[in-house]
């Protein structure tokens, strides 16, 4: 593939959740869409925010949040900032 683009398949059976949790660590991150209620259980330390905000979570490939922004562009611009490549999730 060009452009630094990875692609992979993968059968579900034969991966754990472990090991596609680790699956770029350190290299790539994603971007997530999330509702503000969302928030406490994600990034406990973030001061109350309105409910019914849409906001965009930016997380480690293994799950572990990195920051929180309004808008995705800003998630995306952090992890190139960090040397991370962000991917986003739906």
């Amino acid at each position: 593939m060009s452009n630094g683009q990875v692609a992979f398949e993968y059968e579900a059976q034969n991966v754990s959740p472990e090991t596609l949790a680790t699956l770029g660590e350190g290299h790539i991150a994603y971007v997530k869409q999330i509702r503000s209620e969302d928030v406490p259980g994600l990034f406990p330390e973030a001061p109350k925010i309105a409910p019914g905000l849409k906001l965009f979570a930016l997380h480690a490939a293994d799950g572990t949040p990195i920051m929180l922004t309004d808008s995705r562009e800003a998630a995306i611009a952090n992890a190139w900032s960090n040397e991370l490549q962000a991917v986003s999730v739906h």
